[in-house]
């Protein structure tokens, strides 16, 4: 990681304010039910409409703030990230080029060139998924569970309940996710040895009139590839969907008993 770190280079800023512009978005979503609590209890109740208005405009300049930041934190991080994934690919080819034979025979070029295209593109992906989700999911879980607390501490111990569960059940999915994506990588690279081998040998496989044969082959390469992909997309496809179903769970429970 310290490696992939390094190759940012130029796009370090980009990193950094990111990470900034991230945490200033996160506060002003946390600092939004405040708002409203305060127009609720000091303007609504005891109808005061120049509290509703005051902290009504309040709450859509911090909107607008929230959006701004989140707007320039996704463009921050789609710079750093294309930047690391370009300096990855120099890096990777220059290295390429000091191999020594036995390096040469240990890699297939297939695999070298599924190295600098596909993984490339899982780093890319990954470094801006760091830089923005787990990046504003920390921030967002601290001052959210500050927060809490400081509303209704007995109502906050539900989201501290949560997190195990939501953990425990992260991990188990990249338990079970590292190996499908291992073998999705070996059928990539299957897919990329039968296509520079039908490229490479095109005059050979016409005078053998070995068409339709590679053809097949490559049909079932490509066949594999998607079997091995959709394993482990279904699996990921499920993340969503578990948090989403563990947020509101944790909302039904707080109507539930705050409502009481």
């Amino acid at each position: 990681m310290r490696k992939v770190i390094q190759q940012l280079g130029i796009y370090k800023k980009d990193t950094y304010r990111c990470i900034g512009l991230t945490a200033l978005e996160v506060i002003m979503e946390i600092l939004m039910p405040f708002i409203t609590a305060i127009i609720i209890d000091q303007g609504l109740e005891a109808k005061d409409l120049g509290v509703v208005y005051r902290f009504g405009g309040m709450m859509v300049v911090m909107a607008f703030l929230s959006l701004t930041f989140g707007g320039l934190a996704g463009k921050d991080a789609a710079s750093a990230a294309s930047g690391l994934a370009a300096n990855l690919r120099e890096a990777i080819y220059a290295n390429i080029q000091t191999f020594s034979f036995s390096n040469i025979d240990h890699f297939s070029t297939p695999s070298l060139i599924t190295r600098a295209t596909t993984d490339v593109n899982t780093v890319r992906t990954t470094m801006h998924q760091i830089i923005r989700s787990l990046t504003r999911s920390p921030i967002m879980l601290v001052l959210a569970t500050v927060m809490a607390f400081t509303i209704s501490p007995h109502l906050a111990l539900f989201f501290v309940g949560a997190l195990p569960v939501l953990a425990v059940t992260l991990a188990i999915m990249m338990h079970i996710g590292q190996p499908r994506f291992r073998k999705m990588l070996i059928k990539m690279d299957d897919m990329n040895r039968a296509v520079q081998e039908n490229l490479v040998n095109s005059r050979v496989v016409k005078a053998f009139v070995r068409g339709d044969y590679e053809a097949e082959r490559f049909t079932g390469t490509a066949e594999e590839l998607r079997h091995a992909q959709l394993s482990s997309s279904r699996l990921f496809t499920l993340t969503g969907p578990i948090q989403m179903g563990i947020m509101w769970t944790c909302t039904i429970l707080l109507l539930l008993f705050g409502g009481r």
